[in-house]
């Protein structure tokens, strides 16, 4: 029997953000000086995952909102790139690596999710191989490091969920959102524009191709922030957005939504929107980033 410790490394330092903590951290802090603090302190977050070259400056707009001296646990809700995921998986891990210190998973948390019977646990590979988690961990620790040793960490990867499934997760970390030590990390990018993405939906009469995403994707944002979860499963039928945190979206509205049941009184607002190009014709793509905030009254 082995009793060390199961750490996930930083594998994506030094190819989407640096793996220098001296160099990652003095970026972070450059970002994070030129974003407004405006809606703290937030509940949760909504905020990209592509390297920090294309996104870090848009992702702090989403982070200057954490307030570090009430956040004790950091839930991470990140959609699976490479495996084929029915259902929600937990990490096999109980430190997550980052160039600037690690990040410790609350077991406890982790203990009581398993026993829902309805997750699943990722393999250590499948974990490192995923960049939608892992881009959030270099941000959480800028935020929170003036109470880096009071705070633990839940890492969920969420697979393709059904409306429904999306509705039992959101049910089950609702107790979660309603608790205000806590912050919620949702983890998405929003439209993949372009032939390689296999989507060029294109509504001439916003001119440009990056007017006529911008539009879609504002579109979809203003749903979000009516934090109802039924019309942005609609919107995502009618349009098929490339919005590839849509199931992590789905699953925070609907826990916001069994919130408002119980009276509590939510809202949220987007701070930044960015795009990684310019579309003007159709050899071009790009990728949409926004960042927004949720606040309980």
């Amino acid at each position: 029997m082995s009793n060390r410790v199961v750490c996930r490394e930083a594998s994506h330092a030094g190819s989407w953000y640096s793996a220098s903590g001296s160099q990652l951290n003095a970026q972070l802090e450059d970002w994070l000086s030129k974003a407004q603090s405006t809606i703290r302190p937030a509940r949760a977050i909504i905020a990209p995952h592509a390297g920090y070259t294309y996104c870090g400056a848009c992702a702090a707009h989403a982070y200057k909102q954490v307030d570090p001296s009430v956040t004790r646990r950091v839930f991470i809700l990140g959609p699976s790139h490479h495996v084929p995921l029915s259902r929600c998986a937990l990490s096999p891990a109980e430190i997550y690596r980052t160039p600037l210190y690690d990040l410790r998973i609350d077991q406890k948390v982790y203990a009581d999710l398993w026993k829902t019977g309805l997750f699943e646990r990722m393999s250590l590979q499948t974990d490192e191989d995923e960049h939608s988690i892992e881009m959030h961990l270099p941000y959480t620790a800028k935020a929170m490091e003036s109470h880096k040793d009071e705070f633990s960490i839940v890492p969920v990867l969420v697979g393709a969920l059904s409306e429904s499934k999306e509705q039992e997760y959101g049910k089950l970390l609702s107790k979660y959102l309603a608790d205000p030590t806590n912050l919620f990390i949702i983890s998405s990018d929003f439209c993949h524009w372009g032939q390689r993405f296999r989507y060029t939906y294109y509504d001439e009469s916003q001119g440009e191709i990056y007017r006529s995403i911008e539009h879609l994707d504002k579109m979809g944002m203003g749903i979000i922030e009516q934090l109802d979860p039924m019309s942005f499963t609609n919107y995502l039928k009618k349009y098929r957005n490339t919005i590839c945190g849509r199931h992590p979206i789905g699953v925070l509205l609907n826990a916001v939504a069994e919130l408002r049941k119980s009276g509590l009184e939510m809202n949220f607002s987007f701070l930044n929107y960015a795009q990684s190009s310019e579309c003007r014709n159709w050899q071009d793509s790009s990728v949409s980033y926004a960042a927004g905030a949720l606040i309980v009254h």
